[in-house]
């Protein structure tokens, strides 16, 4: 069969996922009668909620007598490590841009690996009924980050399609009122400027790129067959990066159509197809015939660059909640991870029940906290902290590329705020409304800086941020927040009587009738220090009438925090709790007087430096 493997990278939101809908739509995968939902690769609910992708996806479709393999990859740069090993999948790209936002960081990152791989993007301008869009100016943009990242020059003449993947429609012609409905004119150029696969007859040879997982049948590779052809139940080799070598029988092998990982007995070369039957086979590997060994180069799986400690629930209200709450069902439910998840790393601190998980951002491990929330765990988390190496006898840490589009009035309080943060301010643009300020940053300075992002540009800002490089350790200490917090001196519930005299020094995180306990954050103080608060108190009883007594309490509204809020927001002598009903802020040593005692010598301690 007439093959073609693809990958769809783009920026984030650029409509990468909404776009394979849509082919997969006008190429008649579907039956007339069955039920298509939105973003229909995007099956994790949080992947639903947030309108990003998390994890690849590899799907396929038949046209005009040839399949198409298609892999829809994560546009945010946590996740950008799978979009590298991707590349050596395929044989060809559709790079998405945003008719209005042209050119993004994400963009660059995307099409440097693509063009480091020797692959000739097709390009498609997507949103192009948006208003103000400019496809043409989009185009523009994409030549120059082109020659930017000296791009061949045959890659400079590239061909281009213009889309709505949303309306499912697309055109030729840069005009959005040429669009017509289908995407018959960037599946024909997809077979047309898109190579079959550079694969061989010959001994099977076969190399694990991605990584899926099935409580059935364990870990699943996912890769291109570069040679030969697989049978279900053939002995092959497992050859490893460092060398070693594994026999194992190829008990499941599976190809991709729709919305389906379909179970073949065979698959040859050209066709990205997942193999089972090795419980450890990792990312890198090459599997061939027997007698045939010749592995293939490693691919390269990005290091974390942040880490944070996971630890079983030890607050007064554990056990209330979740239903897994013991260690052992919290390392099970981390290694399950681990086999799917590539760039993710635990391990268990000696002689407790916590453990230090590494992973490629802030967003990464959110995700991991928010997943397991919501499958019913407990735990507690600390603030993420980045993963210094020494290189050289130099301790290096994790630089970033910044970019940020804010209105005008805003750019004084950004660069005072992001030059205490380490930043150091590389271009900046005005047209006239918007700034564009483009930094490189220390990862520890953007920790709790995109919460503080969002409300001191009133929402209006653009922030976006990918891995740069290690550089040596900036000498200042960057990332702690400087507001002190409100903590609760008693356990029980919240009253709105002891609320209404705690607000006058802060702002609440809590409502009355919630649950609180000693150590725990309600709130935050208008000053630099903690205060430790009375919120439980009930108001005196007396048999003296009182003219008030009819009287409602009225108080603010609280601000509430979601899970990444409340990671940005502590400081490293904080946690957070983390329960299917509850995200709650604490601090690490609950009791109050312990707790100043331990304030105090650390106070002490650095006096005396």
């Amino acid at each position: 069969m007439d093959i073609r493997n693809i990958a769809i990278i783009a920026h984030v939101d650029h409509g990468k996922t909404t776009l394979v809908n849509a082919l997969l739509e006008s190429s008649g995968t579907f039956r007339e009668n069955e039920a298509v939902q939105d973003r229909m690769l995007d099956s994790n609910s949080l992947e639903r909620e947030r309108g990003i992708t998390i994890l690849a996806k590899t799907t396929a479709i038949h046209y005009k007598g040839s399949k198409i393999n298609i892999v829809d990859t994560p546009g945010h740069a946590d996740f950008g490590g799978e979009v590298e090993r991707i590349m050596g999948m395929v044989d060809g790209c559709l790079l998405l841009v945003d008719a209005y936002e042209g050119t993004m960081p994400q963009t660059r990152f995307v099409l440097k690996q693509a063009l480091e791989h020797g692959l000739r993007p097709i390009v498609c301008i997507n949103k192009v009924d948006r208003p103000h869009a400019d496809p043409a100016k989009a185009v523009d943009e994409v030549l120059d980050l082109m020659i930017e990242l000296g791009a061949p020059e045959e890659a400079l003449d590239f061909p281009v399609c213009y889309v709505s993947a949303l309306q499912d429609t697309s055109s030729l012609s840069p005009d959005p009122q040429s669009q017509k409905p289908g995407m018959e004119p960037l599946l024909d150029m997809i077979l047309r400027e898109i190579p079959s696969p550079r694969a061989e007859e010959g001994p099977f040879q076969w190399q694990c790129a991605l990584l899926d997982y099935n409580d059935f049948v364990g870990r699943i590779g996912i890769g291109t067959i570069r040679r030969g052809h697989v049978h279900v139940g053939d002995t092959v080799t497992d050859l490893r990066p460092d060398g070693t070598k594994k026999s194992f029988k190829a008990m499941k092998i599976y190809t991709f159509l729709g919305m389906r990982r379909e179970e073949v007995e065979e698959a040859s070369y050209g066709d990205i197809v997942g193999i089972a039957g090795l419980p450890d086979i990792g990312v890198g590997d090459t599997v061939c015939g027997e007698g045939f060994l010749s592995p293939l180069p490693p691919l390269r799986v990005d290091e974390p660059t942040l880490q944070m400690e996971f630890g079983t629930n030890s607050s007064p209200l554990r056990g209330q909640d979740g239903k897994f709450v013991t260690a052992r069902l919290i390392e099970e439910r981390l290694f399950k991870e681990t086999q799917r998840d590539v760039s993710l790393r635990y391990q268990r601190i000696p002689n407790s029940e916590r453990w230090l998980v590494s992973g490629r951002g802030e967003l990464h491990l959110g995700v991991l906290i928010e997943t397991m929330r919501r499958e019913g765990y407990e735990l507690e988390v600390s603030k993420p902290q980045v993963i210094v190496k020494e290189v050289d006898g130099v301790r290096e840490e994790p630089y970033e590329d910044l970019q940020i589009d804010v209105p005008d009035e805003f750019v004084g309080d950004i660069m005072t705020t992001l030059g205490e943060r380490g930043a150091e301010l590389l271009d900046m643009t005005d047209d006239g409304t918007n700034t564009r300020l483009v930094y490189v940053i220390p990862s520890r300075g953007l920790l709790g800086f995109v919460s503080n992002f969002l409300t001191m540009t009133k929402g209006y800002g653009i922030i976006n941020h990918t891995f740069k490089e290690y550089r040596p350790l900036y000498g200042k200490e960057v990332g702690e927040r400087q507001i002190g917090v409100l903590v609760s001196t008693d356990k029980g519930q919240a009253t709105a009587y002891a609320l209404e005299k705690v607000e006058e020094h802060g702002t609440m995180f809590i409502t009355p009738g919630e649950t609180c306990y000693e150590g725990m954050i309600i709130g935050e103080h208008r000053y630099p220090s903690d205060l430790a608060v009375n919120c439980t108190m009930s108001k005196p009883m007396t048999n003296v009438r009182s003219s008030t007594k009819e009287t409602t309490v009225v108080l603010k509204t609280p601000r509430r925090m979601a899970l990444e809020a409340c990671l940005d927001y502590i400081n490293l002598d904080e946690l957070v709790e983390v329960t299917p009903g509850a995200i709650r802020m604490r601090k690490r040593i609950l009791d109050t007087s312990e707790r100043k005692k331990f304030d105090a010598r650390r106070r002490a301690e650095k006096e005396g430096k």
